[in-house]
């Protein structure tokens, strides 16, 4: 349990506490920073605003970061995060088999993909198609296969 202040107001709060807070809750798009949370990528301030109740005015996104860090959360920056491409390769297909080993935690999840990064997962195209057009953002969606026999089409052979 870690004793925080911010704006003012003492806060007892524990990785579980913010899981808790963030158990029902869509991921906001990433700008610069984000926090994995229950392997979904979440703004810092969007997860110290849901577990503490605060409006995002009163605390900067530094401040944010830095108590998620000591809470033992993976804080990073888009820009410096490791994009799929730079994800060792370990077998054949595109990108030498980084963008499937990327898309594992994905598996059987509908997804909004820009490019090679994941925006947004969910169980369902709706939801997903909800999120993008909530966030006035366009990416290619799609469901990553939950099996190796769902890979292919039925043009494939066996």
């Amino acid at each position: 349990m870690l004793v925080v202040q911010v704006a003012g107001h003492d806060f007892e709060l524990d990785p579980v506490v913010i899981e808790n807070a963030l158990a029902d809750v869509d991921p906001e798009p990433i700008k610069e920073h984000y926090v994995v949370s229950a392997g979904r990528r979440y703004p810092p301030k969007q997860v110290l605003a849901e577990a503490t109740g605060l409006d995002r005015a009163d605390f900067t996104t530094h401040q944010a970061r830095s108590i998620l860090r000591r809470l033992g959360f993976g804080v990073h920056r888009r820009s410096n995060s490791r994009p799929i491409a730079d994800v060792p390769a370990t077998r054949s297909g595109p990108h030498g088999g980084a963008e499937a080993a990327a898309l594992q935690p994905y598996q059987g999840r509908w997804i909004a993909q820009d490019g090679l990064e994941v925006l947004f997962d969910a169980d369902s195209p709706e939801a997903v198609l909800h999120w993008l057009r909530r966030h006035g953002l366009r990416a290619r969606v799609w469901r990553v296969p939950g099996a190796p026999v769902e890979v292919g089409s039925s043009f494939s052979t066996p």
